[in-house]
C-alpha cells in the first residue's frame, strides 16, 4: 500500500502560503497557467491525497485565538447498505447517527487538547479581530468493522480499521471571509495480518489520525506565530 505522506506536504505548503514565500518551483509554465481560483483563493497544491487553497495576501498575524465548529461527520456512499449486506440488522440508522456524534466529540477533544495544551492557543465561543474561525468536516468515513455493540457474539477480524477524509476552511471570524481551505485523505494504518476489531480498537484508531492531523496543524500555526513575531517587535 502507498506509504502516506500528504498531511505533512499540504501544511508545509500551507505554511509557505502563511509566510508569503513563493508557490512551489517546480510548477512548470502550463501547470501555472492552469492555477484555479476558489473564492479568491489561490491552488498551492493538489494530488490523489489531498488538496489545498490559500490566500497569499492575509496578515495571518493577527489571529491569536481559535474558534473551533462542530465537526461534522459523513460516511462514504452506500457504507451503511455495503455493511448490512450479509446481515440487514448489522447496523441501524441509529449506530449511524452515535458513530458520527462520538467522531466529532472526539475531534473537538483531541483538537482542543493539541491546541491548547501543545500550542498554548486560546480556545474562543465568539467571534473577534483576532479570532480564526476553523470548520472542519469529516467525509467518506468508512469504517471496516463497526462495534455496534449487537446482542449475539461476533467477533470481526480486519487489517485495517478503515479511512477517513478531513476537510479544513479557515475563515476571518468578524468578515466571514474564508482565508484556506485544506483536505486530506488517511487511511489507517494497514497491519498486514488480521486482527480482533472492536469498538475500543475503533476509537483508538479514530484517536491516532485525529492526532496526527492536530499536531500537524498545530505546528504549523506555531511557526506562523513564530516567524511573525519578530516583525512585529521591530515596528515598536
Amino acid at each position: 500500500m502507498k506509504k502516506h505522506t500528504v498531511f505533512s506536504t499540504i501544511f508545509s505548503v500551507l505554511a509557505a502560503v502563511l509566510l508569503s514565500t513563493p508557490v512551489r518551483a517546480d510548477v512548470n509554465a502550463t501547470e501555472e497557467a492552469s492555477i484555479a481560483a476558489v473564492d479568491g483563493l489561490a491552488l498551492v497544491e493538489k494530488d490523489s491525497w489531498g488538496e489545498i487553497y490559500a490566500n497569499p495576501n492575509v496578515d495571518w498575524s493577527v489571529y491569536t485565538q481559535i474558534q473551533l465548529e462542530d465537526a461534522t461527520v459523513a460516511f462514504r456512499r452506500n457504507w451503511q447498505r455495503d455493511q448490512n449486506s450479509g446481515d440487514p440488522f448489522k447496523v441501524k440508522t441509529s449506530d449511524v447517527e452515535n458513530i458520527k456524534r462520538k467522531l466529532s466529540e472526539q475531534f473537538r477533544t483531541v483538537f482542543t487538547e493539541e491546541l491548547t495544551q501543545n500550542g498554548g492557543y486560546v480556545m474562543s465561543d465568539a467571534t473577534g479581530e483576532n479570532v480564526l474561525m476553523i470548520k472542519p468536516a469529516i467525509v467518506d468515513l468508512d469504517i471496516a468493522a463497526p462495534d455496534t455493540m449487537r446482542p449475539y457474539n461476533s467477533r470481526q477480524y480486519t487489517n485495517s480499521a478503515g479511512e477517513m477524509t478531513l476537510k479544513l476552511e479557515l475563515y476571518d471570524s468578524v468578515t466571514g471571509d474564508l482565508l484556506a481551505t485544506a483536505s486530506d485523505r488517511r487511511i489507517s494504518p494497514y497491519r498486514g495480518y488480521p486482527q480482533w476489531t472492536t469498538s475500543v480498537s475503533n476509537r483508538a484508531d479514530s484517536r491516532r489520525m485525529l492526532q496526527q492531523w492536530a499536531q500537524s496543524l498545530r505546528k504549523k500555526l506555531d511557526e506562523v506565530r513564530t516567524s511573525a513575531a519578530p516583525a512585529a517587535a521591530s515596528t515598536n
